[in-house]
This record gives C-alpha cells, sequence and structure tokens, in this order.
C-alpha cells in the first residue's frame, strides 16, 4: 500500500495533481479542500490512499491525516465510492462534515453532486457513532457536539445556498452566543458578522 508520497509538483488539473517521486510521475486526486491547502507549493507531501478495481489503480491524495482518515471512513459506507467520497470531502471540510453527521443536518450533505437524500441520510445513521469515536490530530476539526441551538444547521446550510464556503458560513454562526435564535436571526445575525 503506498501511505505517503514526498515530491514536485509536475501539474495540476483539479482534482488530478501529477507529482514527481524520484523520477516517477503519479496521478493522483485529491478533494478541493487540499488543492486549496497547497497554494502554490512546488515541494508537496500527500497521505494516499491507493484503490485497486478490475480496471484501474487509482491514487487518492489528501493534505491531512485526517482528511485521509475520514475518506476511509466515507468509503466504508455502503453505496459510497471512491469518486463521491471524494466529492464529499471537496465540498464539506473536516469541520463542517462532522457538524452536519453530529447534527444531522440531511440538507447540507445532500447538496453533495452523487448524493441524494436517503444517501445523505444513510451516511448520517452509519457515520454518527463512528465518528465520534474517531481521534483525529487536528483538535480544531473535532466539532463533534451538535450545536445547542438546533436552527444552526438550517443557518448553515442557507448560507451555503447564498453563497458562502462552508468555513466561513460556520466561522460566521459560530461567534453567534445566543442560542435561542430563530434560523431567520440566525442568518441575519450571522451577515452583521461578516
Amino acid at each position: 500500500m503506498i501511505g505517503k508520497l514526498t515530491g514536485v509538483i509536475l501539474g495540476k488539473n483539479p482534482p488530478e495533481i501529477l507529482l514527481d517521486v524520484a523520477g516517477i510521475g503519479y496521478e493522483i486526486l485529491c478533494p478541493m479542500s487540499s488543492f486549496y491547502a497547497m497554494g502554490d507549493e512546488k515541494q508537496l507531501s500527500l497521505y494516499t490512499h491507493l484503490s485497486i478495481k478490475e480496471d484501474a489503480h487509482t491514487l487518492y491524495g489528501f493534505v491531512s491525516k485526517d482528511e485521509k482518515t475520514l475518506f476511509r471512513e466515507l468509503i466504508r459506507v455502503n453505496g459510497i465510492g471512491p469518486k463521491v467520497a471524494l466529492a464529499i470531502l471537496s465540498h464539506l471540510d473536516i469541520a463542517s462534515l462532522m457538524s452536519a453527521v453530529a447534527n444531522e443536518d440531511d440538507i447540507l450533505l445532500a447538496k453533495t453532486p452523487g448524493i441524494g437524500k436517503k444517501t445523505a441520510q444513510k451516511l448520517i445513521v452509519e457515520l454518527k457513532d463512528r465518528l465520534v469515536k474517531l481521534e483525529l490530530n487536528n483538535s480544531n476539526n473535532q466539532m463533534i457536539t451538535p450545536s445547542s441551538n438546533p436552527n444552526t444547521s438550517k443557518a448553515l446550510s442557507a448560507l451555503q445556498t447564498l453563497g458562502f464556503k462552508a468555513k466561513e458560513a460556520e466561522k460566521m454562526l459560530n461567534v453567534i452566543t445566543d442560542h435561542s435564535l430563530t434560523t431567520e436571526e440566525l442568518i441575519r445575525q450571522a451577515l452583521k458578522n461578516k
């Protein structure tokens, strides 16, 4: 199994990068979150997962070990293949995904291409207990406890519909301390915090 590669980036064509490792060019599929984390770096280390099928050997790469761990948890869910798992991690960062599962936000999960409402609900059922037990290296990602305001996940979905990235919308909502606000009030307050 190929667990980690370090080399020079020869080309980027999202979701794929070409990584030169000791003269061998590896084609690696990465979630968009990893692309954003790469920036303009030329030298790169990626944690990898090798998927072997009859017709292809595909490498998936992640900037953080936590992303790789979540990717592996996602593909353990029946009906979720590596490409759909990659789409989920491209659509939601680690904290947003864990928060969506903890808050049972199937609407947010269903916004991922390739995920319908039933699949989103299945993801929540299968991942909820497993993600709580998951030990991630980065403590910033451990947003597993459901918000004390049940409307927060609805407000998060609405802000993303308005065009905000998941991470940005979460930051806007995290500064709100009043847990009695309605969804509409949360959205208004979050937009003021922008």
